[in-house]
C-alpha cells in the first residue's frame, strides 16, 4: 500500500553568484533542468505530490519550462514566497526587498501540504539514494523529523569556496548544525583567517529535511518571534536550520540523520555547470533516467 508524501521544493531564490535563475538552467542532454532529475528520483522513491515554492515574478517561465513537464509525471501544486506573506497582523515594511529566508519559504507552503513531507533546494541534485532513505523514513510514521546528510568531500567544487552546515551527531540523531564558510579542500576558514582541516567524511547538511505536518505550527510560532525582533532589519532572514536547531535545543523534536554516499551536484559558480552537465549526461546514458 502506498504512503502519501509530498516533496516541497524551494525555488524562489535567485542565483546571485551564478548570475541568473539556476532553477531554469538546462543541465540534461535533452534540456532538462536539475528539478526534472530531482522530481523523477522522488517519484521513483514513492513521493506522489510536489509543491514548488516560487515567486510570482517567475511563475510564467517556471510553469512553461519546468511545471509543464513535471505535471505529466506527478501531481504539482504551487506556493508563493512573497515578502508580504506574514502571520497575524504583521505588515511587511516598504523597505523590505530581500526574501525572508528558507524558513519563511517552507512556511509559505503550509496551505498546500497535509502529509509528511521532504524539503529540498531547487538547484541541487541529491541522487536516488537520498530520496529512497527519506521516503522510507517518512513512511514509518515516526513523530521524529529527519535530514539526509552528505559526506563533505562529495559536496565541494573546484571553482571556489562554499558554505556548509557541519553536523554534530549523537546516537544517530542531530545534535547541532554549525555553519562553516569559505570551505575549500575540506578545510574552513576560522575567525582568525586560518584554514582548519575537517575529515572528508564529515556529514554536512545540504538542506534536505523530512518533517511531519506539525512542522508548520512550529515554523509559524518561530516566525512570529523572529518578526517581533527583526521585522525592521532589511537583511535579517528566518532560516530553516534555525527552526530545527531550536526544536532540538528545547527537546520538542528529535531529528534522525540519514547519510547518503552519493555525490551531490550543484552550480554554485558558472564554471560548475560543465561538470554538472557532464554528470547528468552520464547518468542518462547509464540508464538511470531511461523513462525521462
Amino acid at each position: 500500500m502506498s504512503f502519501d508524501a509530498t516533496l516541497v521544493v524551494m525555488a524562489a531564490g535567485m542565483g546571485s553568484r551564478f548570475g541568473g535563475l539556476k532553477q531554469l538552467e538546462p543541465m540534461g542532454p535533452r534540456g532538462e533542468v536539475l528539478l526534472d532529475f530531482t522530481v523523477y528520483d522522488a517519484k521513483e522513491a514513492g513521493f506522489n505530490k510536489v509543491v514548488f515554492v516560487i515567486k510570482h515574478e517567475i511563475e510564467k517561465p517556471f510553469r512553461e519550462l519546468v511545471g509543464s513537464r513535471i505535471e505529466k509525471m506527478i501531481e504539482v501544486d504551487y506556493a508563493f514566497q512573497e515578502t508580504d506573506i506574514l502571520p497575524g497582523s504583521f505588515t511587511c515594511p516598504s523597505t523590505r526587498i530581500k526574501p525572508w529566508g528558507t524558513g519563511h519559504a517552507v512556511y509559505c507552503a503550509k496551505d498546500k501540504v497535509n502529509t509528511p513531507f521532504a524539503v529540498v533546494n531547487a538547484d541541487d541534485y541529491y541522487g536516488k539514494d537520498a530520496f529512497v532513505k527519506m521516503y522510507n523514513f517518512l513512511s514509518d510514521n515516526s513523530e521524529d523529523y529527519c535530514m539526509v546528510g552528505f559526506r563533505l568531500a562529495n559536496t565541494l567544487t573546484e571553482n571556489g569556496t562554499v558554505s556548509r552546515g557541519v553536523c554534530e551527531i549523537e546516537n544517530g540523531y542531530l545534535k547541532s548544525v554549525t555553519e562553516r564558510t569559505e570551505i575549500k579542500d575540506c578545510a574552513y576558514k576560522d575567525e582568525n583567517g586560518n584554514f582548519i582541516k575537517m575529515p572528508e567524511n564529515t556529514i554536512v547538511s545540504m538542506n534536505m529535511w523530512g518533517f511531519t505536518a506539525d512542522f508548520f505550527s512550529f515554523a509559524e510560532k518561530g516566525l512570529v518571534k523572529f518578526l517581533e525582533k527583526n521585522i525592521n532589519e532589511p537583511k535579517a532572514e528566518y532560516y530553516l536550520p534555525s527552526i530545527v536547531s531550536s526544536l532540538i535545543e528545547k527537546g520538542q523534536k528529535k531529528v534522525r540523520v540519514l547519510s547518503s554516499e552519493d555525490k551531490w551536484y550543484g552550480v554554485t559558480y558558472k564554471e560548475d555547470k560543465e561538470l554538472v552537465v557532464k554528470a547528468m549526461k552520464q547518468k542518462v546514458e547509464n540508464g538511470e533516467y531511461k523513462d525521462f
